[in-house]
């Protein structure tokens, strides 16, 4: 299989009061019928909308849904995650029809386990977390156990963040940039590097990095980080200038991933790339500095196992800064792209 799909903003619709359900619904459709959906798969997009947003407006009363158009095997895909910030609960109890913490008959959470093709969430008193994916008829095995949250900073028309993924055979590539600032020139500056990396995605990581170096000049440049993953072998190869952020995660250890100084397009040295032998099995997590990166996965038991799209709503929600563009990409290093 090959594939390479550049990302896009993340859709937040607030859910304060009945009326966000209805928008919530409406973008999600819209999103299906971008991805190619018919009406039967658009329904089943709008139900499971429909009944997480609902649920956040009833138990948590107020939260977000986060909807985004995703790459698939073979078909693209519709993610849509409700997060909040409500009292939380336990996920075994959750799912049965007939268990409700709201008095009502609690058939929400039933429902979408049987219309999505993936779903997975994360739940404490923080507040919970529930993702569901949903693929066009006859691919429900396409999803890529990966996740990506973008926003672009409050009052600004466009993200100076950008994301890009490409799989070839067993071999992945990610991309995770940050244009200098925000606004149109930040923009501008990671548009260069991810239309460079689209084209030469598979490139060692140092000559891609160095291609970018290229296409970004004259821009304000920006930080940028590369990381390959060789499925067959579970090696990973990672190169980074700037402020992107990244660790390996597994359940009982973490491992940052170190970043060279300087401004990719403006002024970086040749960066060095840095190899880990035994990545399989690991939580790879890139994100920019729009992130607070004074989190520990510790005070989230049992994170690392999660679906990545419930680990970068969550990261999102707990540790966004607020006054910047934001982008949190996260992928399992497994046996499979």
């Amino acid at each position: 299989m090959e594939l390479t799909f550049i990302g896009s903003p993340t859709r937040i619709v607030p859910i304060e009061e009945a009326t966000g359900v209805g928008q919530a619904r409406r973008v999600a459709q819209q999103v299906a019928v971008d991805a190619g959906f018919d009406e039967t798969d658009s329904g089943r997009v709008a139900l499971v909308t429909t009944e997480l947003a609902t649920n956040v407006l009833k138990h948590a009363a107020r939260g977000e849904m986060h909807i985004a158009l995703l790459p698939g095997h073979g078909a693209q895909g519709v993610e849509v995650t409700a997060v909040d910030r409500g009292p939380g609960f336990n996920l075994a109890d959750c799912l049965p029809d007939g268990y409700s913490t709201g008095g009502t008959r609690g058939e929400g959470l039933g429902s979408v386990t049987r219309q999505a093709d993936v779903m997975d969430m994360y739940a404490d008193s923080r507040g919970a977390v529930v993702m569901a994916r949903m693929y066009p008829k006859g691919h429900g095995k396409a999803d890529i156990r990966f996740g990506a949250t973008q926003q672009r900073m409050d009052g600004e028309s466009v993200c100076g963040d950008g994301w890009a993924l490409a799989v070839r055979g067993n071999l992945v590539s990610v991309l995770v940039v940050d244009g200098l600032g925000h606004g149109h020139a930040a923009e501008e500056a990671a548009r260069a590097a991810t239309e460079t990396f689209v084209t030469r995605a598979f490139d060692e990581p140092v000559a891609l990095m160095a291609a970018m170096h290229d296409a970004m000049a004259g821009t304000r440049g920006g930080a940028a980080a590369i990381a390959h993953y060789a499925v067959e072998q579970g090696s990973l190869r990672y190169v980074g200038i700037g402020n992107i952020a990244g660790t390996l995660l597994a359940l009982d250890t973490s491992r940052g991933l170190a970043s060279h100084p300087g401004i990719v397009g403006v002024q970086a040295r040749r960066p060095q790339p840095f190899d880990f032998a035994e990545a399989r099995g690991k939580l790879l997590v890139m994100y920019s500095d729009g992130l607070i990166s004074r989190w520990n996965a510790r005070d989230y038991p049992g994170l690392a196992s999660r679906h990545p799209g419930v680990v970068t709503a969550l990261l999102h929600r707990d540790f966004n800064r607020g006054r910047d563009d934001v982008t949190v990409f996260a992928m399992a290093l497994g046996a499979n792209a």
